[in-house]
């Protein structure tokens, strides 16, 4: 395990692979741990340098009271690559993790070289939501609001017939009240429209076919934004395809990544 003090918190992260490769840094949805990009990771090709993190108040990254913003959140991923010496990476964001890259290309662009922005979107839910789930979980813990969660992570096949699912159960559960929250917060508030609309990089946007939050026509308003960039649906996947489809994730990666060396 590796921490690092940056922007005044202790975050986890891992970085492995090839130290002179082009950099590829995941970043991961609201309520996991990097432990979610596992599968797609191993079937990528070789001669990368891989990054991972838990961002703020999520995994073994530490805790700040609520609420959190997502400039935090963007600022806590420049401070890490900065950290361990990385630029121009790729950045593989998932759900808050895609608004996070966002948000990394446009305050950093010297760190980003393309963007794989997978069910995510530029704004993500409503004002009233946001705020009712975390009325909800601050009021009565993370099992209040599992069940709904789950179903929108995962396809009713995976959830009824996959061993695993037991351990993503246990994953959203053991999350930190102040950290999911947080982030909830840093969501609630977050319009990244205009700053989204001003990048100029490459980008794949990617969508779980089944995913009701940021489905494929949320995610296509997002590629749209962005001059260039195309979408791409995962079939029988929910909102986490990295964890039910990882070869279909993994594969168009590993295309873009080829297309970005020309």
């Amino acid at each position: 395990m590796a921490f690092a003090r940056v922007n005044g918190i202790v975050q986890h992260y891992r970085d492995h692979g090839a130290r002179d490769g082009r950099a590829i840094v995941f970043s991961n949805s609201l309520g996991t741990d990097f432990r979610i990009w596992d599968d797609v990771i191993g079937l990528l090709p070789a001669g990368f340098r891989v990054v991972c993190c838990d961002k703020r108040g999520h995994g073994l990254s530490e805790a700040t009271p609520f609420p959190y913003k997502m400039t935090d959140l963007v600022e806590d991923l420049a401070a890490l690559l900065d950290h361990i010496e990385v630029r121009k990476a790729v950045v593989v964001g998932l759900s808050v993790g895609g608004m996070i890259a966002q948000g990394l290309a446009a305050l950093r662009p010297d760190l980003v070289s393309g963007l794989v922005l997978m069910d995510t979107a530029h704004r993500v839910g409503t004002v009233e939501g946001w705020n009712s789930r975390i009325d909800t979980v601050r009021g009565k813990g993370m099992a209040a609001v599992a069940d709904g969660i789950l179903a929108g992570w995962f396809t009713e096949t995976y959830r009824n017939g996959v061993t695993d699912f037991a351990g993503y159960r246990a994953m959203l559960l053991r999350n930190d009240i102040e950290g999911y929250t947080g982030v909830c917060a840093a969501l609630r508030d977050a319009d990244l429209t205009e700053s989204t609309r001003a990048l100029k990089i490459p980008t794949l946007c990617v969508a779980g076919e089944h995913d009701a939050t940021t489905s494929p026509a949320v995610m296509q308003t997002t590629a749209d934004l962005i001059d260039g960039a195309r979408l791409e649906v995962i079939r029988d996947a929910g909102h986490i395809p990295c964890v039910e489809r990882p070869k279909d994730v993994a594969g168009l990666i590993a295309g873009f990544l080829k297309g970005l060396d020309g």
